[in-house]
């Protein structure tokens, strides 16, 4: 106990005098040097994959031959984000462990997806969640509800991308951040239109172990001020930001708002369409359980790093020094990397969380894509049958649109954390898309009505509450007060959605749906030869 004294004494004390100066700003030549390696490695890697997209199945699920080690490290990738890189750091350096409730909520969302999800997707559906709840049920308006969901979620994911995007590259490069922003959104673009899945897939991998690499460096940096120790770690930031840092309540004081929080983030899981669509890209079922089994290990991994990272950049930076940098707390990771190695890791660190930005954006771009060209143009325009080539044509001019869509949105929500934002993404997948398909696979007396239904109105009642929260009414319009309380609503929605959907099935039900629930249930198990 002697010992952790005088450790922690002793760096307090450095950690008072380290400098707060920061080059962060100013044209960075290491940091341009590592984006042009990613950028031509990608461009690289698109082109090869261009070769090898011709067809549809190719475009949305890379043939189907994509191993579950591959899948394991492109799920860790997709579900690594800015959010997590920046967001999380972010939160835990400026609110100390309330900012844990994301990485903790995010990682337990996985077993939920590895026993209840990874493998009826792969057996009943094709391309995009949506041919799962459509399974057994009349699929117009399945598949209608669920694109409004999706693209519901895609668009709240897309803004906390592009908004890292825009903050870390106009604060590293010195340019404006709206060039930046549309940097990124032409960057994902070119990666969808031409590689499709393929390219995504490994870009994924490339984003993922640069990730991991960055992170434990950054992290090993930061043991050895501490002499390898996390308890001094959290010792130092109690000393020196009050015992409040490693108690709850700084950051969410209410208890409804901690449980709505967790709730979203470990169902939203079971509901993001960018890694439901990740499971038609192996070759069975088996591969599907087993690509969740490697990216739980990785992300979790990953997560125990942010918990060094944030409390790191809290004792080492500082908060206010973090907070007069970039007002949502996304360049604590980067001012820890500066402070620790210089400009030169600076850079390092910069170019992996852009690639970590441009490899998530391109996945929530190709679930999109899909969503528009599969769900809504060829099932429900074309009633099932489209041209030849029509639903791939469709989809990269959707990507297209998606891509605008996307800079827009970085534009007009500049400053937000990410990590809150991609929080709202999630209580929207929680609600629209995660009780649809659990009822969809597991409840005899699902109908068309009900999921459609519960469909509609989880994402609509989700996304009006969040209208109406404290985080649109006080912290972007600035009004005094917010209609809603909660700042997540997915401790309503969640429930009103299932309620909803069970109520409209047992009034509404399907004529032949036990018939078509018992067909279902073999394909469940056994799959499909069109699956």
């Amino acid at each position: 106990m002697h010992t952790l004294s005088l450790l922690l004494t002793r760096v307090t004390q450095d950690a008072s005098a380290t400098t707060t100066s920061t080059s962060i700003g100013e044209p960075n030549a290491v940091a341009v040097l590592f984006f042009a390696v990613f950028i031509s490695a990608t461009l690289g890697i698109t082109w090869w994959a261009a070769r090898k997209t011709r067809t549809t199945e190719d475009f949305y699920a890379a043939g189907r031959s994509v191993t579950a080690g591959q899948n394991g490290f492109a799920l860790a990738g997709d579900y690594m984000s800015a959010a997590s890189f920046l967001g999380i750091a972010g939160l835990v350096a400026t609110s100390g462990f309330d900012g844990l409730l994301y990485s903790t909520g995010w990682l337990v969302g996985w077993p939920v997806v590895l026993f209840l999800v990874a493998e009826p997707l792969r057996n009943l559906g094709r391309y995009t969640f949506a041919d799962v709840v459509a399974a057994r049920l009349e699929p117009r308006p399945v598949r209608l509800a669920a694109a409004v969901g999706t693209l519901a979620t895609i668009s709240f994911y897309l803004i906390a991308q592009m908004v890292g995007a825009g903050g870390l590259i106009r604060l590293l490069l010195g340019i404006p951040y709206e060039v930046a922003v549309v940097g990124v959104g032409l960057a994902m673009m070119a990666y969808v239109l031409f590689g499709g899945m393929l390219a995504t897939t490994w870009v994924q991998i490339v984003k993922a172990v640069l990730l991991l690499g960055g992170a434990a460096m950054l992290a090993l940096l930061v043991l050895a001020r501490f002499e390898w120790s996390p308890l001094a770690l959290f010792a130092a930031a109690a000393a020196q930001q009050g015992d409040a840092v490693l108690a709850p309540g700084k950051l969410v004081s209410n208890p409804l708002d901690a449980i709505s929080l967790g709730m979203a983030l470990m169902f939203g899981t079971a509901g993001l369409p960018h890694i439901l669509m990740r499971f038609y890209t192996v070759p069975d079922a088996r591969a599907a359980r087993r690509s969740v089994f490697f990216a739980t290990g990785l992300i979790g991994l990953f997560y125990l790093l942010t918990f060094i990272l944030g409390f790191g950049a809290m004792v080492l930076v500082g908060p206010d020094v973090i907070r007069s940098v970039d007002a949502g707390g996304n360049m604590a990771a980067p001012l820890l990397a500066e402070l620790l190695g210089g400009r030169p890791f600076l850079g390092f660190i910069a170019a992996v969380a852009f690639a970590t930005i441009l490899a998530v954006v391109a996945g929530l771009a190709l679930s999109g894509a899909a969503a528009i060209a599969h769900d809504l143009w060829a099932s429900v325009v074309r009633r099932g049958s489209p041209r030849p080539g029509e639903e791939l044509r469709v989809a990269r001019l959707a990507t297209v649109g998606l891509a605008l869509i996307a800079i827009v949105l970085g534009v007009v929500f500049k400053g937000q954390n990410v990590a809150f934002m991609v929080g709202l993404a999630f209580a929207i997948a929680a609600s629209g898309n995660f009780p649809a398909l659990l009822l969809a696979v597991f409840w005899r007396r699902t109908s068309t009505a009900g999921a459609a239904s519960s469909m509609v109105v989880g994402t609509l009642t989700t996304v009006t509450l969040i209208a109406l929260s404290p985080a649109i009414q006080i912290d972007l319009l600035q009004h005094d007060s917010a209609p809603f309380p909660l700042r997540n609503p997915a401790i309503v929605s969640i429930p009103l959605s299932f309620a909803v959907g069970m109520l409209v099935s047992l009034l509404r039900p399907d004529r032949d749906g036990a018939a078509r629930f018992a067909a279902l249930e073999r394909r469940t198990l056994l799959g499909s030869d069109d699956a």
